[in-house]
């Protein structure tokens, strides 16, 4: 069975993260770029940190967009983790 699966490159999770990148500061909070391997290709995914006097507090996302090259997904991360910063501040933080 383990033969078929190497084979048809089923013996691989779509959905793993990669190692993990060095954190990039921006505006007070801290971005960890972790592109998810899918595939042949690399989803955006990241978490967002900020440390407050109650503690650290962190928001993760993954978005649908994939990229062939390893390098470019973790650009792509840092700037979508940027765009949200910046439309959403400390609210991406609070509970739904």
């Amino acid at each position: 069975m383990g033969l078929f699966r190497n084979l048809f490159g089923r013996g691989e999770s779509t959905d793993t993260p990669a190692k993990a990148e060095a954190a990039t500061e921006h505006e007070g909070y801290l971005i960890h770029p972790a592109p998810r391997r899918q595939g042949a290709g690399w989803l955006i995914a990241a978490s967002i940190t900020k440390a407050f006097p109650d503690g650290v507090k962190a928001h993760e996302f993954i978005r649908a967009d994939t990229y062939t090259d390893r390098d470019d997904a973790v650009a792509a991360c840092i700037r979508k983790a940027k765009q949200i910063i910046a439309e959403q501040g400390d609210r991406m933080f609070d509970p739904r």
